[in-house]
C-alpha cells in the first residue's frame, strides 16, 4: 500500500454479489487459457474475431452514432437528452488480442447514464491479425477528431486492462507532441508493463481467477511484435518522469485480487513523484476489471467517483 493519499482502499471485503460472481468465474473456461501454450494454440485456430454486438435496447436509451475512422468502426452514445458536457473516449480490454466483449456495453452505458456523459468506443482490429500500429492510429483518429468539435479540457481518456494500457499510451503520445490534451485520464486495471517482471505478482496470481504472469508474457510478446516489450512504448509503467509529467489529472481503479495491481501502486507513486494528480482506488477480493460487473457495490461506486472527478 502506498504512503500518504495516493491510494485508497475503498472497500476492505468483497460485497456478497461480487463473491457470488467470483465463484461463478472459478466454475467456468477462462476467457485467456491459464498457460502460454494453450493460449497460443487458441489464438492460432481462432477464426476472425468479432466484436460482440450493441444490445438492440441502446437505440431507445441512447442517441447512437456509427462511423467508420482508419478503416474500423467507431460508435458513440449520447444520453437521450443530448451530447454531454463531458466526452468519454473509451478502450475496451482483451489483451490487444480479444475483440468487444458484451460486458462492456453495460459498461459503457453505466458511465453514460451516472456521469451524464458522451462515450466514443473504438471497435479496433486486434492482433495478430492486425498491427499495433493499427490500434494506435485509429486512437489518434478518434481523438483528433473529437479535439475538431469539443473543447479538448472537457476529453476524458478511459479504458480497462489493454484498453487502459491505449488511453494512456494516447495521452503520453499527446504529450509528447504539445497539442491539445485531455482534460481527465480514467484507467481502470490497467495492463502498464507487458514484461510482468515485478515478483511481487507472484503473491497476487494464485487469487487472480482471469490473468495469469506467463500468458500476459505471451500475449505482451505477440502484441510488441518485435519491438522491447520493457521499452516504455510497450510498457508505459517505464516512461520517464518528465514525460508523467504533462499527463492530465489521473485516476485509477483496482481490485486487490487483480496482478495488475502492482504496478497499479508503482505507477500512482511514479505520477505522485512526477506531480501529476493521480489517484489509486482499491477494492478487496475484487477480479481483474470488475466494474464491469455493473450491478454491484463495488462498481457503482467506481461509477460514482467517475462522476466526482469529472465534477472537481
Amino acid at each position: 500500500m502506498l504512503e500518504g493519499s495516493t491510494a485508497e482502499l475503498r472497500r476492505a471485503r468483497a460485497s456478497f454479489l461480487m463473491r457470488a460472481v467470483v465463484w461463478l468465474m472459478k466454475r467456468r473456461k477462462p476467457v485467456f487459457p491459464h498457460s502460454p501454450e494453450g493460449f497460443r494454440e487458441k489464438l492460432s485456430q481462432r477464426d476472425l474475431p468479432r466484436d460482440a454486438p450493441m444490445p438492440a435496447k441502446f437505440e431507445q436509451r441512447f442517441i447512437v452514432e456509427r462511423r467508420t475512422l482508419e478503416g474500423q468502426e467507431v460508435v458513440t452514445l449520447h444520453p437521450k437528452s443530448g451530447p454531454g458536457e463531458w466526452h468519454m473516449l473509451y478502450f475496451h480490454g482483451g489483451g490487444f488480442v480479444l475483440p468487444m466483449f458484451d460486458v462492456h456495453w453495460p459498461l459503457a452505458a453505466a458511465l453514460v447514464e451516472t456521469c451524464s456523459l458522451s462515450i466514443t468506443l473504438p471497435l479496433y482490429k486486434v492482433v495478430p491479425e492486425a498491427s499495433a500500429s493499427v490500434q494506435d492510429a485509429l486512437a489518434d483518429a478518434c481523438f483528433a477528431e473529437l479535439a475538431m468539435t469539443h473543447a479538448p479540457e472537457r476529453i476524458v481518456l478511459s479504458g480497462d486492462s489493454a484498453g487502459g494500457h491505449m488511453a494512456l499510451a494516447l495521452a503520453l503520445r499527446l504529450a509528447r507532441a504539445g497539442g491539445p490534451q485531455p482534460g481527465r485520464l480514467a484507467l481502470f486495471a490497467p495492463w502498464l508493463d507487458l514484461t510482468m517482471r515485478d515478483e511481487a505478482m507472484r503473491a497476487v496470481e494464485p487469487h487472480d481467477v482471469m490473468l495469469k504472469i506467463g500468458t500476459l508474457r505471451a500475449t505482451g510478446a505477440i502484441y510488441a511484435d518485435g519491438r522491447d516489450p520493457a521499452s516504455p512504448e510497450c510498457s508505459p509503467l517505464y516512461t520517464p518522469a518528465d514525460q508523467l509529467a504533462q499527463l492530465p489529472p489521473t485516476r485509477i481503479w483496482t481490485g486487490r485480487h487483480d496482478l495488475f495491481i502492482v504496478d497499479s501502486r508503482t505507477f500512482a507513486g511514479k505520477l505522485r513523484d512526477a506531480g501529476v494528480d493521480a489517484k489509486l482506488y482499491e477494492y478487496e477480493g475484487a477480479p481483474h476489471v470488475f466494474m464491469a460487473i455493473t450491478a454491484t457495490r463495488e462498481a457503482k461506486d467506481v461509477f460514482g467517483l467517475m462522476k466526482d472527478f469529472l465534477e472537481s
